[in-house]
């Protein structure tokens, strides 16, 4: 029997993942993984996800790799294994060796995704695998004087017929091979036939499946989110880029400024990484996006529920002053909330006194797993905007457990009595809150 704690998280997590379920049904993700992935239990786990994401309506491409099947394949047939800056140098023997492990390692993932077992994750499961010759190629040719032979390039993703199978509810494998219009095969890329194949489909996400677990800070923290341009910058930076990392990260930055929503960097590794990055608000690996994916503006009636859960746990351990429903939805004009990725995360509101040309700066919150994140700030500096435009001087706050962060933004704490008359009646001595302001 269940546990009730146990069954309430169940719930919990459930009615969290709903909104995303919504918010992906119908939508198309191409999903590109390494030969390392296409095999073994890391291939079965993640033929489980997939499973369970078509379940959900969402619209799957899948691309994957064979770099170790075709370095297998080589030693088998004891043949040299040509690389130049990283890009196979295919000849007609390794040619020879490219086929035979597309096709073992294609066999291999397509078994595994039509799999129906009781008792396993895909009991019942009727996923119809489609693939086809979707890509034309073209050469690399000579480059820095090496003459790539059988290694080529994505020349054109018939997108159409993509879309066709995608439309019959089929979930679509593609291999990293191309074939040329006088009928000759290319050695392609995994990473680069992904990336293709999602800005031509106008997909609304680019996974791929890294030996990361995504891009990391300085510290070796996680960076969950960052803009095209950011991660442009680290990439010419070369900080911290594992061998995947490095091959993936540019193709994602491109995707997005192509038309694709978002580009994700998993770990290939994590059980279950795609359904926490999707389908939990944190997420586990690094997304990148166009342009930032926080968004601020002014709350409306609407967004009460919304708030008043981001409050309550600051309200329940003390740090914030309870306020009822009924008073959120008479003051919600005072409010401004910030948006990450469409799900409110954040608010504060201000309370101006015109005629003393103050207002205080009141229910600064943003939920746990944003805390990190700098959207704290990015708060505070919007109320402070607001304060400006209404031709406000200062801006306070009354705080009993945030007094040095707001100490290290440039706010001084003052005596109760400089607040303005009418806050200063209302001044509460008993919770002995700082009075700090701020000139603006």
């Amino acid at each position: 029997m269940m546990r009730e704690s146990d069954a309430i998280r169940f719930v919990e997590w459930v009615r969290g993942a709903a909104p995303y379920v919504h918010a992906f049904r119908g939508k198309t993700f191409v999903l590109g993984f390494g030969g390392e992935v296409a095999e073994g239990d890391l291939l079965e786990k993640l033929c489980y996800d997939c499973n369970l994401l078509a379940a959900m309506g969402v619209r799957l491409v899948l691309v994957h790799g064979t770099r170790p099947q075709i370095e297998e394949e080589l030693a088998r047939r004891k043949l040299p294994s040509r690389l130049h800056e990283g890009v196979r140098v295919t000849d007609a023997d390794a040619l020879e060796c490219v086929k035979a492990a597309v096709g073992s390692t294609r066999i291999e993932v397509e078994a595994r995704l039509s799999q129906g077992l009781p008792n396993t994750p895909m009991a019942g499961a009727h996923m119809r695998v489609t693939g086809g010759n979707f890509i034309t190629a073209k050469p690399i040719g000579v480059v820095d004087g090496i003459d790539y032979q059988y290694t080529g390039a994505v020349r054109k993703v018939i997108a159409d017929e993509i879309a066709a199978d995608l439309d019959q509810q089929n979930v679509v494998l593609i291999s990293p091979l191309g074939v040329s219009p006088s009928g000759e095969i290319f050695n392609l890329a995994m990473e680069e036939v992904a990336e293709q194949v999602a800005i031509a489909l106008k997909a609304e996400k680019l996974i791929y499946l890294s030996d990361a677990p995504g891009l990391l800070d300085e510290q070796g923290r996680l960076i969950e989110t960052i803009t095209a341009d950011e991660a442009e910058r680290m990439f010419r930076d070369g900080r911290g880029l594992t061998e995947d990392l490095h091959l993936f990260l540019p193709r994602a930055i491109r995707s997005v400024r192509s038309g694709v929503n978002r580009a994700h960097l998993l770990d290939r590794d994590k059980d279950g990484g795609l359904l926490l990055e999707f389908f939990t608000r944190q997420g586990v690996g690094t997304m990148v996006s166009k342009e930032s994916l926080a968004r601020f503006r002014e709350a409306t009636i609407e967004d009460v529920g919304a708030l008043l859960s981001i409050i309550a746990p600051l309200e329940a351990d003390g740090t914030l002053v309870r306020r009822s429903r009924e008073l959120i939805e008479m003051e919600i004009t005072r409010f401004s909330v910030v948006e990450h990725d469409g799900v409110m995360v954040g608010c504060a509101a201000l309370y101006p006194f015109s005629e003393e040309r103050a207002a205080e700066m009141a229910c600064l919150a943003v939920t746990q797993q944003f805390r990190r994140s700098g959207l704290g700030e990015r708060l505070m500096q919007h109320i402070e905007a607001r304060a400006r435009n209404a031709g406000l001087e200062r801006l306070f706050v009354l705080t009993t457990r945030t007094e040095h962060w707001f100490r290290e933004r440039g706010f001084r704490e003052v005596s109760p009595d400089q607040l303005p008359q009418e806050k200063r009646e209302l001044y509460n001595f008993q919770r002995r809150s700082k009075v700090l302001m701020k000139l603006l």
